[in-house]
């Protein structure tokens, strides 16, 4: 290869590893697997080792991770936060050992810590309170996430009195359990919104979410593995380990004590198995020399320590035949395809499906009909297609062709500027879409109906007893129609009607997320039917009206508009308001506790000791006060708390807006 093409080759690959770097630090969006990235990386550093003249000063071989968002306040490190060097087989781990017993000799201890699959945080405590949470950024300097990582439950805001160093520093891994993404996931999904891939992309896309509301309702863990201080108040990783869980922060009960490279491996090859029992995901295994003096000794390259390696597992991969294609409509008419595939054991269950994501994975893929494919279940919760065996590609074989027309009522599917998935426009006539809009608005968050399931919903349809959401307000009507059915005894049947009738005082933000308009969940409904206060000014609110309400976007405003161009869902609605649903905001829903704030009006931002900032925003609301969405000359009060942002407190101090704390509100409440 000529010098030219060595250059070539280098400055592709560079520009490529930077583009995935991005994709998966500051987008939470990986678009590659990490092996095939440490692969590429690997072969970047070998060229770049043999052609030093030719490397670029800003290789990705030099960095840690990616760059700084621009939505935080970047913060310095003051202990880097270095990544460590990653192995994917066991010699290399025999290396690392005989390269730490150069150095320091044969008496050491390692110890062994599961290596989680989420976003790396570092927490600074100073006179025993959490004052700063900065994540890992480009390893020298982070972006400060301190108030939305203030809302994870088993991170401590204050340590109670202990001999705790007066500033410290705790290093670990916020992560989603399985359970909680699926969970929330599906909601996105009925809302028509992208899903995450995994719940690394999700814990990393909550952790940097601006409004820590929104976050405070994703449920987010953390384990904590390791402490920073400016002396060592220890002699080994180990017994720092110990103490962290004795000053009550969250540390993994699964970590281990080894004195030789074979009880490393054992370790390694026991959680290979075992990491699928877990309610989280792990990647890998991390180990540590065990003693800080050692450590120092062995100190670190430019990059990591050399006292610490990680050990990665690969994905689990398998070969098995796609069978067929099908497609699965969804509540809000998103198309999704799936393949059903040659059942085969992976990573300790049967698949029989995996998910094809959309038309352009398809595409991406070249999937034909009959093909042998590789099969993945790594930190996906759902099995992935990720390549074909072209090898075993039948001769003439087909290739899928994803449809331009609805699989279940052959409407012409569509697809918005901008979006990926296609769409059967046909809401009210599509079968699927119809039973999914009725199972979502009995459900919990929206109407709430007891005594309705699912199940239910797809049972009555099927015999037609339900065709619309409106329908279920006729029910009581054909009772003796309900009784032949199967399952249904009598008093079912009184329960399920007394509860359709009871939904009948369900306030009309509750309606507005239960009619399932795209892009309007639970958060935004509210912020509709308060913006409006009843339905026909939300039905002929203008894109500029509805914009102009807070947190609604432009986005959401298009759907709501074409929503409602709709004559069906007219009519759906008056069909509704003649059953007596709620469809306005009734003023004495906030029951005023007194009218001592009348007719002033708050901004609230930051954290703050006592309460919370929904429950501050109650507080003010109930005894006659008005919530602004933003800092104008109209505000009367800004509610500052810990960490709020330095731009709202320059502007409140530019027009002279007086800075209350919760102590100040309670006082003018008394």
């Amino acid at each position: 290869m000529s010098i030219f093409a060595i250059k070539d080759k280098m400055d592709d690959l560079v520009k490529e590893l930077n583009q995935h770097s991005y994709n998966y630090y500051v987008l939470a969006m990986p678009t590659i697997a990490d092996f095939e990235f440490d692969k590429k990386l690997a072969e970047l550093a070998r060229l770049e080792q043999e052609h030093p003249e030719l490397a670029d000063p800003n290789s990705p071989t030099l960095k840690v991770g990616g760059d700084i968002t621009k939505n935080f306040t970047t913060v310095k490190h003051k202990w880097p936060m270095l990544s460590l060097g990653n192995t994917y087989n066991e010699q290399d781990l025999r290396d690392f050992d005989e390269r730490v017993k150069k150095t320091i000799g044969e008496r050491f201890e390692y110890v062994c810590e599961l290596k989680f699959d989420g976003l790396s945080i570092s927490l600074t405590y100073e006179d025993l309170k959490l004052v700063k949470a900065v994540t890992r950024g480009d390893g020298t300097k982070g972006d400060d996430v301190t108030t939305n990582i203030k809302t994870i439950h088993n991170i401590p805001h204050k340590l109670k009195d202990l001999a705790a160093p007066p500033i410290f520093e705790i290093r670990g891994e916020i992560l989603m359990h399985r359970a909680a993404f699926e969970r929330l996931n599906k909601e996105r999904e009925e809302l028509g919104e992208v899903q995450y891939a995994n719940p690394r992309n999700f814990a990393a896309g909550t952790v940097k979410m601006q409004d820590s509301g929104e976050v405070a309702k994703r449920p987010l863990d953390c384990f904590l593995y390791s402490l920073n201080t400016d002396k060592n108040y220890f002699k080994t990783h180990w017994e720092s380990l110990q103490t962290l869980k004795s000053w009550g922060f969250h540390v993994s009960e699964h970590s281990e004590l080894n004195t030789n490279v074979d009880d490393v491996l054992s370790f390694v090859r026991k959680w290979d198995e075992e990491r699928f029992n877990l309610s989280y995901d792990i990647d890998g295994i991390v180990i540590k020399v065990n003693s800080y003096a050692q450590q120092q000794e062995l100190g670190f390259t430019a990059k990591s320590p050399r006292w610490a390696i990680s050990f990665k597992y690969k994905a689990q991969e398998v070969e098995t035949i796609l069978e067929k294609v099908t497609y699965q409509v969804g509540r809000t008419g998103a198309v999704t395809p799936v393949a059903n595939l040659k059942p085969v054991q992976l990573a300790g269950t049967t698949v029989k499906r995996a998910t094809l994501h959309n038309a352009n994975e398809i595409e991406r893929l070249d999937l034909h009909e009959g093909d042998s494919v590789f099969v993945e279940k790594g930190g996906e919760i759902i099995p992935k297609i990720i390549n074909i065996n072209l090898k075993k590609r039948k001769p003439g074989a087909n290739r899928i062709i994803y449809p331009s027309i609805c699989p279940e009522c052959n409407t012409g599917l569509i697809r918005n500027e901008g979006e990926v998935a296609f769409y059967c426009p046909n809401d009210e006539a599509c079968p699927p879409q119809i039973v999914g809009k009725i199972q979502h608005f009995i459900g919990r968050k929206a109407m709430n109906i007891d005594g309705l399931g699912d199940e239910t919903i797809e049972t009555f349809y099927q015999k037609g007893l339900v065709k619309h959401i409106s329908d279920l307000y006729t029910l009581h009507e054909r009772a003796d129609q309900l009784k032949t059915l199967e399952r249904f005894g009598e008093r079912s049947i009184e329960n399920m009607l007394k509860g359709i009738e009871d939904s009948k005082q369900m306030p009309f933000e509750k309606v507005l997320f239960g009619l399932g308009i795209r892009y309007v969940g639970e958060t935004v409904a509210k912020k509709l039917a308060y913006g409006t206060k009843n339905i026909e000014t939300l039905v002929g609110a203008t894109l500029e009206e509805l914009v102009s309400i807070n947190e609604i976007g432009q986005r959401i405003a298009e759907s709501i508009i074409e929503y409602f161009k709709k004559p069906e869902h007219l009519q759906q609605i008056a069909l509704l308001k003649s059953y007596g649903l709620k469809l306005e905001v009734v003023e004495n829903e906030i029951a005023l506790q007194s009218d001592k704030l009348t007719g002033k009006t708050f901004v609230i931002s930051g954290v703050f000791e006592t309460y919370s900032r929904e429950e501050l925003k109650d507080l003010i609301e109930s005894n006659g006060g008005k919530m602004l969405s933003s800092i104008s000359a109209k505000l009367n009060f800004l509610l500052a708390g810990d960490n709020m942002g330095p731009s709202k407190l320059d502007k409140a101090k530019k027009l002279n807006i007086p800075l209350i704390s919760e102590g100040d509100l309670l006082e003018m409440l008394k």
